[in-house]
């Protein structure tokens, strides 16, 4: 998934830093069927939701941070790294 747009880590001030394995939109049929089976409420199939997540701290980014995937900041993470909601691409 190619997204045009990101912020840096300092401007991700709505949610948390993530390290997410996939980024996609809430339509995606896999990201979909997890938002069902949770009981998510998504504002709009084309939200960004990130999969299989894992926090970036803001001390780690000074230090160097390895992410393979795609860094995200999130503004919903209730669901334990499983899905992250409302996800905005960020550089580090």
């Amino acid at each position: 998934m190619h997204v045009s747009s990101s912020i840096s880590i300092s401007q991700c001030n709505t949610g948390d830093a993530q390290c997410c394995n996939t980024v996609t939109t809430a339509s995606n049929p896999s990201a979909a069927q997890l938002i069902g089976l949770l009981g998510i409420v998504v504002q709009g199939v084309d939200a960004l939701v990130g999969l299989g997540c894992t926090p970036i701290t803001v001390i780690g980014v000074g230090q160097g941070v390895n992410c393979a995937q795609q860094p995200v900041c999130c503004t919903n993470n209730n669901f334990n790294g499983l899905i992250n909601v409302g996800c905005t691409p960020i550089s580090l």
